[in-house]
């Protein structure tokens, strides 16, 4: 996953809990804008979300933030 997507899903996860509390769940979709205008980053996300970690569609905010930093050993 690139560095851009690792921050973008750490930032959204980050606003989403402070905004809704540890218990706010979230899809892939959390991460992109209604429009899609990078289709190609959308599907690295779905990608790792469903084939990679085969996660359910909603997934807590906190689980997501967890498994990202993870991978980067933060």
């Amino acid at each position: 996953m690139r560095d851009s997507l690792r921050d973008k899903i750490i930032a959204v996860c980050d606003k989403k809990i402070a905004n809704k509390g540890p218990t706010v769940g979230l899809s892939f979709y959390a991460f992109f804008a209604n429009k899609n205008s990078d289709p190609e980053l959308l599907m690295e996300a779905a990608h790792w979300w469903i084939t990679t970690h085969e996660l359910d569609h909603f997934e807590k905010a906190v689980k997501i933030k967890a498994l990202v930093q993870q991978e980067t050993g933060a």
